[in-house]
């Protein structure tokens, strides 16, 4: 009797709100690296300053109002030049009113090495956002890169990779998709 209570209070609850139905898809599309990926309730995030190239301060809840993939990266982290163009593809491919790649360059990262980081690896669509204190990445509890935090269209981080991964893959797009409301057929 409890199961079938548990079962049918589930299906109320999203049903009622999509959103969470949408997340209990997306976790389910996680195979190869996106397995590290960690779905969790919503979470508010850090109201701390980050700027854009031209000092510009801004907020994360400055992108309220769709999905956002934030990933915290530095110029000297491998791991990050592998993955940059990745999340290039998955901002060419999604990037609108509904989805953006948001990518912070955190700690000691001077804009002409950023620069250069993002010629050398080709990349031209994403943005190029300085947190050079690491005061947004500590708040955010960033320990170590790169990690990445997708946030819902309410500015509440849902789930948190630490480590890189195939930002490209069936399974990524997949997620995002759905996450999004997109059609991957």
């Amino acid at each position: 009797m409890r199961l079938i209570i548990a079962v049918l209070y589930t299906a109320l609850a999203f049903s009622a709100n999509p959103s969470i139905a949408d997340v209990a898809k997306a976790e389910a599309l996680r195979e190869g690296t996106m397995k590290k990926l960690i779905f969790s309730d919503a979470a508010d995030v850090s109201t701390e300053i980050f700027t854009d190239p031209s000092g510009a301060e801004m907020q994360l809840a400055d992108f309220a109002g769709k999905h956002v993939l934030v990933n915290f990266w530095a110029t000297w982290c491998a791991p990050c030049r592998k993955e940059m163009p990745q999340l290039a593809e998955l901002q060419a491919e999604f990037g609108g009113d509904d989805f953006e790649v948001v990518t912070i360059a955190t700690g000691r990262n001077p804009l002409p090495a950023i620069d250069r980081f993002f010629d050398e690896i080709e990349v031209d669509n994403l943005p190029k956002y300085l947190d050079p204190r690491s005061g947004l990445a500590r708040d955010m509890g960033v320990l170590g890169l790169p990690i990445t935090v997708i946030l819902n269209p309410d500015g509440q981080e849902i789930a948190r990779m630490r480590g890189d991964a195939v930002w490209n893959s069936d399974s990524a797009k997949a997620i995002i998709g759905t996450l999004i409301g997109a059609d991957q057929s």
